[in-house]
């Protein structure tokens, strides 16, 4: 392999690969503004000047191509006194508009004018005024006098989105960004211009200031969006999760996440119809009771029907611990011989980029984990049929909307004796519901789901409930950072009392004579492991940050 010299240090590099991919390679940091990794090369901003021994003046770091013997210095004198220069005139016509500029906080100008400038300027003419507060499409809003023309935006909506929707024009320091005429930028992705803009040009309306990055904490976790599993932070303030945004997984999603997923994926975690506490009907409507009355009537009302009148539906929105218990719960306690979960799939939401036509997070790990039905069981078509004969008197339900998928049922779900369900929202199913458990929404449990390409993520809880603070009092920092989240966000904000559905089951159990001993999802994963052949030598450790591989997407039988 080639090697070249950084600043004294010799590093290795493979042929094609520039001075600041060579750089960036061995944590040598080089400032620049308009290079991305994963855009094509502009060389526009001039910040990554660095300089290159045997060469007559100062050479861009993002389009030099790195060279056998190669000697470069990012520290030199010259080069600092270069880079303080390209600094300043980026500046000229910048306001110094800070304190009310959504990017503070996490505005890379803001940094390199301090790591890199001299920190005043001798510019002392009016600067150039340009447009703010332009709406460019449904999620974005532009601020011209913000923009330092790195063309990121462009590049991004031709190369990766495949849509050109806006370029430059005008010439100087009047150049600005526009759309295209008649067009808009509402590709599916333009968001994420809004993560790539090293200033506050560009900003997501449907967050704009609703927050400082400092306000808030961040959890890693993964979209459920869809069943590609973009890999995200969840920002919390006050216990209310406020943004979305994409975190890199070469393997699964890159640098990128849909508008879709950012915006539509999270909200119902802080709607007003979550299911606060267990609900059991009394004269007709849904009164909340504590969770021992709840476990006892709804296990008294299971007593009282026969296993084979019992159909049990799963569910792609819940994780791989949920699923797994739910399983186990039907096939050990009843018969399981009808259980099944409800496929969705929306040929027009998937693309070539990112969208996946699975619009469900875990349809995979539901199928892994055994919430299938045998070769003489009933699948969710035979389930839906035998509650419309008469066949199944019960129905129990998690985290899912079976009226809202099959709204001719809702003349027929009337019929059924009893009817349990799951749900983190009250829909439409509930409103049948005789008992109903509060269950716990992705953002607020730890637990794994299987993408579509068989990849094993974990979900972190980035908002408390009623459980996890309780649980997390006098808990050591130690554990904490085990736990996967931040200490000071379980300080505030409304928290709802609901359980992750595994957890509920276990406690139904009980009431039922069994006993399941889970204290954590990770003893749900370790026995999932054990007794499914795709997760067999895996554990949260191995699964980490970025995810890992199961070993083969055949449905597996489940010991029970």
């Amino acid at each position: 392999m080639s090697k070249l010299v950084i600043d004294g240090q010799e590093v290795e590099f493979q042929h094609g690969q520039t001075i600041i991919e060579v750089a960036r390679n061995y944590g040598i940091d080089i400032p620049h503004f308009c290079w991305h990794p994963e855009l094509s090369v502009s060389g526009n901003c001039r910040v990554c000047l660095v300089e290159v021994e045997k060469m007559p003046k100062l050479v861009i770091s993002c389009a030099t191509l790195a060279s056998e013997g190669m000697v470069v210095n990012t520290q030199s004198e010259k080069t600092i006194a270069a880079r303080n220069a390209v600094m300043e005139f980026i500046l000229i016509n910048h306001p110094l508009d800070c304190p009310i500029c959504d990017e503070a906080g996490e505005c890379k100008l803001q940094d390199y004018t301090n790591q890199h400038s001299l920190g005043e300027s001798r510019f002392v003419e009016e600067k150039q005024h340009k447009e703010k507060r332009v709406p460019l499409g449904p999620y974005i809003m532009f601020d011209a006098e913000r923009c330092i023309m790195c063309s990121r935006c462009i590049r991004f909506c031709d190369e990766v989105a495949k849509d050109p929707e806006i370029t430059f024009i005008k010439r100087g320091d009047r150049v600005t960004i526009v759309t295209y005429p008649g067009k808009e930028m509402d590709n599916p992705y333009a968001l994420n211009t809004t993560d790539i803009c090293p200033v506050g040009a560009l900003t997501n309306r449907d967050f704009r200031f609703n927050a400082r990055v400092w306000e808030m904490s961040s959890t890693n976790s993964i979209c459920v969006g869809c069943s590609r599993g973009c890999n995200t932070e969840v920002w919390v303030r006050n216990n209310e999760i406020l943004r979305l945004t994409p975190r890199f997984n070469e393997a699964v999603n890159g640098y990128w996440m849909c508008d879709h997923g950012r915006i539509n994926t999270w909200k119902f975690v802080n709607a007003e119809d979550r299911v606060n506490g267990p609900q059991i009907r009394r004269d007709g409507s849904l009164v909340k009771v504590g969770w021992d009355e709840a476990y006892s009537a709804a296990a008294s009302a299971l007593k009282s029907i026969g296993k084979d009148d019992i159909a049990f539906i799963g569910s792609p929105f819940a994780t791989n611990e949920d699923n797994y218990v739910f399983s186990k719960f039907a096939k050990s306690l009843f018969s399981g011989k009808h259980i099944d979960f409800i496929r969705y799939t929306d040929p027009q939401f998937g693309d070539d980029i990112l969208k996946n036509s699975d619009v469900t997070p875990n349809s995979l790990g539901a199928e892994l984990v055994g919430v299938i039905p045998s070769k003489t069981s009933k699948n969710i078509d035979g389930i839906i049929e035998g509650i419309a004969s008469g066949k199944i008197k019960a129905l129990y339900i998690i985290e899912d909307d079976l009226v809202a998928a099959y709204p001719e049922l809702e003349s027929v779900l009337p019929k059924l004796d009893l009817l349990i369900v799951h749900a983190t929202n009250f829909n439409k199913t509930t409103n049948f519901a005789d008992v109903v458990f509060p269950a716990a929404a992705f953002a607020e449990k730890n637990g794994t789901m299987v993408n579509f390409d068989g990849v094993v993520q974990r979900l972190r809880p980035a908002v408390a409930t009623v459980e996890l603070d309780r649980a997390m009092d006098g808990m050591s920092m130690s554990r904490l950072d085990k736990f996967g989240t931040k200490f000071d966000k379980w300080a505030q904000g409304n928290k709802r009392d609901a359980l992750p559905t595994w957890k509920i089951l276990t406690g139904l159990a009980a009431a039922l004579g069994a006993k399941y001993k889970y204290q954590m999802s990770e003893d749900v994963f370790a026995e999932l492991a054990s007794a499914v052949d795709a997760f067999k030598g895996i554990d949260y450790d191995d699964i980490g940050e970025t995810g890992t591989k199961i070993k083969n997407k055949i449905a597996a039988t489940v010991k029970v």
